[in-house]
């Protein structure tokens, strides 16, 4: 049996470079997900921007009896993104190491937004795996949450026992899941490095409250969310839609930026609109016209990268025309 509490919390590597889109489609040769292992029990993915731009980051933790899949990507078909080809895979090195009689696979998620379940159905009929409803009247039975969202649960996956609190705000039903075995704070989409969307302000500002009290008593080692949005510029993002981020921030922030977080919301309390801060941009209750400039600017971006595609692609067939020649 492997002790996930004694030399808690283990020494991992975040020394890896995500895989971040490419400048065009012929230039695409990511992975559709990118596997690093931060630790032998622990596992982060990242869906291929080529696939889906949302890109985002799953995380794969494993303990003596069963394992935990959180989040399924942004994309159903396993052809183009063959989410439980990889998890089984992963999954069978682990026992091959770690041998048991049986083994169970948990898939659940930090929220209910479509980028983080379109791959539930991979794993469909997939012996000893249970699949947990993004829906929050399923997250609070399947954890036994009777005092939604204040209440901290435990739940054990053979020894590693993780602890989980609601953080409505961003979505109903969203979670915070903390690992004292890697020492991550699993944020989902409420603290991450890009654009946080303000569903909830009241509901937001609160959960960001008990977040930081929650981390304030524990280890955190990183506290790490579902996507990467920021360029390493302060306070400036990638448009909405982007395929090719070469200059993104890490993944991983710190305490000292969660508390940030939290004084920024606090900040902007009762103050509609787009907030930008040096590591991250909250969309606090955003209106039709601050979702109407996201999308423009990403419809921009878009038709630019078009544009600069076409150009390539007749430039190159003036080349082959004057080789010929």
């Amino acid at each position: 049996m492997i002790d996930f509490t004694g030399a808690a919390p283990t020494t991992g590597s975040l020394d890896v470079r995500w895989i971040h889109g490419a400048p065009s489609s012929r230039r695409a040769h990511d992975p559709a997900i990118q596997v690093h292992r931060y630790d032998e029990h622990t596992v982060i993915l990242r869906q291929s921007k080529s696939v889906n731009y949302e890109a985002p980051f799953l995380y794969l933790l494993f303990g003596n009896d069963r394992a935990l899949l959180l989040d399924t990507g942004a994309t159903a078909d396993p052809a183009r993104f063959p989410l439980r080809a990889t998890v089984d895979r992963l999954i069978e090195e682990w026992l091959a190491g770690h041998p048991r009689p049986s083994y169970g696979l948990v898939v659940a998620h930090t929220h209910g937004h479509g980028d983080h379940f379109a791959g539930d159905g991979q794993f469909t009929g997939r012996p000893a795996t249970t699949v947990v409803s993004h829906e929050l009247d399923a997250v609070q039975r399947y954890f036994g949450f009777t005092g939604w969202p204040g209440q901290v649960v435990t739940f054990d996956l053979g020894g590693r026992v993780l602890e989980i609190t609601g953080s409505p705000g961003h979505h109903p039903a969203a979670i915070t899941v903390y690992d004292p075995w890697s020492g991550f704070l699993l944020t989902g989409d409420t603290v991450l490095p890009g654009r946080l969307y303000v569903d909830d302000p009241a509901l937001f500002l609160a959960s960001l409250d008990r977040m930081v009290e929650f981390a304030g008593s524990r280890t955190v080692t990183h506290v790490m969310g579902c996507h990467v949005e920021m360029t390493s510029r302060p306070g400036r993002d990638y448009p909405i839609g982007a395929t090719y981020q070469p200059d993104e921030r890490v993944l991983e922030m710190t305490m000292a930026q969660l508390t940030a977080v939290r004084a920024a919301a606090a900040a902007v309390a009762g103050q509609r609109g787009v907030h930008r801060f040096d590591d991250f941009i909250i969309y606090n209750d955003p209106g039709p016209g601050d979702v109407g400039k996201l999308m423009a600017r990403g419809l921009a971006y878009r038709h630019s990268e078009l544009r600069r595609l076409m150009a390539g692609a007749a430039a190159q067939k003036i080349r082959g025309l004057v080789s010929r020649h």
